[in-house]
């Protein structure tokens, strides 16, 4: 897959720290790298402007699922196959790229999904546990095992974001890629999950999940989804009994 086929998209909220690097690094993958800066009160803004990137801005802070549509609406313009996701934190490592690519090659109607299943006992133990907790109440709800339902590290093929229904009410972005899980199952996309490692750099702002409020919206979220489907019981049934697909593994 040629650069010109895919677009990196970086949401980005008070990440000075951190943005410069990672832009640097996905620059190093391809030209078309997308910036939203969600109102940063630092500044970010000013230091996107200092590399070729595409910086698109948010007059307002919106929330990560708002910065996440903007940049979809504008990966759109640009005709690209699929949408990459990093967080602008630096836990993600744009040299995992090709690997996305390639199980999207072997699996274009799958969202590839980079799974921290390497070195999860690096992760707080709060927000494992709390991982976990959606991984369950999301498959769930897609009919389909998750192996790691917050990850922000995601390729979108092209397909679904142009016929993405969900959108940033809540303005979460936990939230909001978790809905977009079940919102892709319910339109016929599967997933692909690559292993990566669990990453958690001490030079970079504190996260913005808060394990007991976010995972409680995610559970409403879903519990409405749930309710509407009269509750999906042959979904969980799936979600429990089934393997996600690991790419260069078995489905």
């Amino acid at each position: 897959m040629t650069p010109s086929t895919f677009a990196i998209l970086i949401p980005a909220y008070n990440e000075a720290l951190t943005i410069t690097d990672v832009i640097d690094s996905a620059l190093a993958i391809t030209p078309n790298v997308l910036v939203v800066n969600d109102a940063s009160q630092d500044n970010t803004a000013e230091l996107v402007r200092q590399t070729p990137a595409l910086l698109l801005e948010h007059e307002h802070n919106r929330g990560k699922a708002s910065a996440l549509l903007t940049g979809f609406a504008k990966a759109l313009e640009l005709g690209v196959d699929c949408v990459i996701t990093l967080d602008g934190d630096g836990q993600h490592d744009p040299q995992q790229i090709p690997q996305l690519l390639a199980a999207f090659a072997e699996t274009p109607q799958n969202m590839v999904i980079a799974a921290r299943l390497q070195n999860r006992e690096n992760a707080p133990k709060a927000r494992l546990i709390a991982n976990k907790i959606a991984d369950f109440w999301v498959g769930w709800a897609a009919s389909s095992p998750i192996a790691d339902s917050q990850s922000g590290f995601r390729l979108y093929p092209i397909d679904l974001i142009r016929n993405l229904k969900t959108n940033a009410v809540n303005p979460s972005g936990f939230v909001f890629e978790s809905e977009v899980l079940i919102d892709a199952s319910a339109a016929g996309f599967g997933f692909t999950f690559v292993p990566i490692a669990s990453c958690y750099p001490e030079e970079r702002r504190a996260s913005h999940f808060r394990p007991g409020f976010d995972i409680t919206q995610i559970t409403l979220m879903v519990a409405g989804k749930l309710l509407r489907k009269g509750l999906n019981l042959p979904g969980l049934v799936k979600s429990l009994t089934k393997q996600p697909h690991i790419a260069n593994g078995n489905p």
